[in-house]
């Protein structure tokens, strides 16, 4: 292969490199409608799952978040605390994939100053 096709190569490869290796996320876990799930740390919204599009891969072996403090506020829906870990795309807050997810005590985000406020 010549130097220019395989820079060109190395080039397309960037974005698939750009994942960074697993993280540990911790914040507000929303779930505020069917199929609606994201994750708000101190970076931002992490989106887990939008109702019509399909969930971030690991998604479906998620446990139950409801056993450890959860705040409905539509019925079922709504929030709670969570440590997530997950590959990402950082600079776009993009999840590629649920490696593992674990309830917290509410106590835990209410407490984190630099957490915002659940909606």
């Amino acid at each position: 292969m010549r130097m220019p096709a395989l820079a060109a190569v190395l080039v397309s490869m960037m974005p698939a490199l750009a994942a960074a290796a697993p993280e540990r996320r911790c914040g507000w876990l929303q779930n505020p409608t069917p199929a609606n799930w994201w994750l708000e740390d101190r970076d931002g919204r992490w989106v887990l799952s939008v109702q019509g599009g399909p969930p971030v891969r690991g998604m479906d072996g998620v446990p139950d978040m409801t056993t450890r403090g959860w705040v409905a506020t539509n019925g079922s829906y709504g929030y709670g605390c969570a440590c997530f870990t997950l590959e990402t795309e950082a600079a776009s807050r993009r999840v590629l994939r649920v490696i593992a997810a674990e309830p917290l005590p509410l106590q835990r985000c209410r407490a984190d100053r630099a957490l915002p406020a659940p909606r």
